[in-house]
């Protein structure tokens, strides 16, 4: 997972500089993603694009721990005496709880990675200038108390939910909607295929999510009130003033993020339920 992390860091910049940029109005900073990364590489440098690693890989460390072991206790609890896994419905629940509660253990390690890429937009009097994430953490508790670190915790944790449920949704349709289509047999490229449609379906369903969630967690307090009350104002005034489509901002980046991160996922799931059905229940 941690390896993933150096691969996943500059598409999470690239999403999170086009998902602040163009704030308020109609003008687009960047073209295209690609256009993004250039401009990042030609403004800041190859270290530019690797800004923030030390707290996406922390959050990698806080979300994906915590998830994978709510998830192996949840999942054991709720395995039958006979060793039947849980039903499908159950699984999706499974996944949504480790999913959320991963995510609010992980959200102060987001709220760091999101200010410390979002830092290089800004003019150098305005930056934050966090050196790494422990300084982030400790400074943000510092300079703007302890709760601060948890802002944002609730679309965070929406969007695990989302995640989850729009994957298992789409995936098990997908896969259907293939088999029936005579093309594909239930192998490996099928899994794939299925598995990338997946990717899309979870994109779009996610990212209106992901897009109140960066900024929220971005913002800054103005004549001491906040930018945004809660996240139904984001997405009133993005919406509003910068189209309808500007709250998939950043999908190519979002997509080959989890794009490949889905099928994976799907694949290994697959093998392990083969595996199950070869070794326990066909005995």
């Amino acid at each position: 997972k941690m390896g993933a992390t150096v691969f996943v860091q500059p598409l999470d910049l690239v999403k999170n500089r086009m998902q602040l940029s163009g704030q308020g109005t109609k003008a687009r900073e960047y073209r295209t993603s690609f256009h993004a990364l250039f401009s990042i590489l030609k403004n800041e440098g190859f270290q530019g694009i690797y800004t923030g690693l030390s707290a996406g890989l922390l959050r990698q460390a806080t979300y994906t721990t915590t998830r994978l072991g709510i998830y192996t206790i949840l999942f054991e609890k709720l395995t039958g005496s006979d060793g039947r896994p849980p039903n499908f419905f159950l699984k999706a629940l499974i996944g949504m709880t480790a999913g959320a509660t991963g995510a609010f253990v992980g959200t102060p390690a987001e709220v760091a990675l999101i200010r410390m890429t979002a830092d290089g937009r800004l003019p150098p009097d305005q930056r934050r200038g966090y050196t790494n994430v422990f300084n982030a953490l400790a400074r943000i508790t510092r300079e703007e108390g302890l709760t601060t670190l948890w802002r944002g915790c609730v679309p965070t944790m929406a969007r695990a939910v989302v995640v989850n449920a729009a994957q298992l949704a789409s995936y098990s349709q997908s896969k259907q909607a293939l088999l029936d289509s005579g093309y594909f047999r239930d192998d490996i490229l099928c899994h794939f295929c299925a598995s990338m449609i997946s990717g899309l379906v979870t994109t779009a369903a996610s990212m209106p999510v992901d897009i109140v969630k960066t900024r929220i967690q971005n913002m800054r307090m103005i004549d001491g009130k906040p930018e945004y009350k809660n996240g139904l104002e984001v997405l009133v005034r993005v919406v509003g003033k910068e189209g309808f489509f500007s709250l998939w901002k950043g999908f190519t980046p979002y997509y080959a993020r989890l794009g490949p991160h889905t099928v994976l996922t799907f694949i290994f799931l697959e093998q392990m339920n083969r595996l199950y059905k070869t070794y326990v229940l066909d005995r």
